[in-house]
């Protein structure tokens, strides 16, 4: 099994502690939104890309843990790749966390298959993560954003409530096939994203964030991408 141990900074009753990490095993759920119309808008956009319809919604899809990065720089071969805002949980110590994540994936790839294209490309996160018993109550009034740079300008990507998105004890029984489980002990799932504003496409410079009006706080991430030439 192939480790990725991250530096990350868990933060618990007011108290934020930096430890090093190990996740074993990464999922992207796919197409977990709570509203069938705003599913199959995102469905419609992937379509127009050539990219094919999912066998069912959600969909679990799994990646290499090696493929997370809390860096602010990515490789990526050619122009094609883009990145997606998304809540993450991370079972850890026997806890459930929740960070904020980009499911960056290689659109081109996408077309040919799925799965394949989730493995192309690193999965940038960011370094802190909540504990998820503390957002619980408000969950529904937590929000994701991103911004990407495209000629020089900073436009928002996606903006929008968690409640897009089935909520996470859902979610999570929905990958277990049964109610009130937890996430096997050092697993990470990113948890589906909303729609872009202007369409999916390639970004070179992506900033995500998951923000908690409640108690006044949010994480946050940016990343630029490095692309290597395609030389045939």
């Amino acid at each position: 099994m192939a480790r990725q141990t991250l530096s990350l900074v868990l933060q618990s009753g007011g108290n934020s502690t930096r430890y090093d990490v190990g996740i074993d095993d990464v999922i992207v759920a796919g197409w977990t939104g709570r509203d069938p119309a705003a599913v199959e808008k995102h469905i419609r956009e992937l379509e127009a890309l050539g990219v094919k319809r999912p066998a069912m919604t959600p969909i679990f899809y799994r990646v290499s843990a090696a493929r997370l990065t809390t860096g602010t720089e990515i490789e990526a071969v050619g122009a094609h790749s883009g990145g997606e805002v998304e809540f993450v949980l991370l079972q850890h110590d026997h806890q459930m966390w929740v960070g904020a994540g980009s499911d960056h994936t290689d659109r081109q790839v996408e077309t040919f298959g799925v799965t394949v294209s989730k493995q192309m490309c690193d999965k940038p996160v960011a370094p802190a993560f909540w504990a998820f018993d503390e957002i619980a109550p408000h969950w529904d009034q937590l929000k994701l954003r991103a911004h990407v740079t495209e000629n020089g300008e900073r436009k928002v990507y996606q903006d929008g409530p968690v409640t897009a998105m089935l909520a996470p004890l859902d979610l999570v029984g929905r990958y277990l096939g049964t109610a009130g489980g937890q996430l096997p002990e050092n697993t990470l799932m990113f948890c589906g994203t909303l729609a872009a504003r202007g369409g999916v496409r390639p970004t070179e410079r992506f900033e995500f964030e998951i923000e908690d009006p409640v108690l006044g706080r949010s994480i946050s991430q940016a990343y630029s991408v490095r692309v290597l030439p395609v030389l045939g």
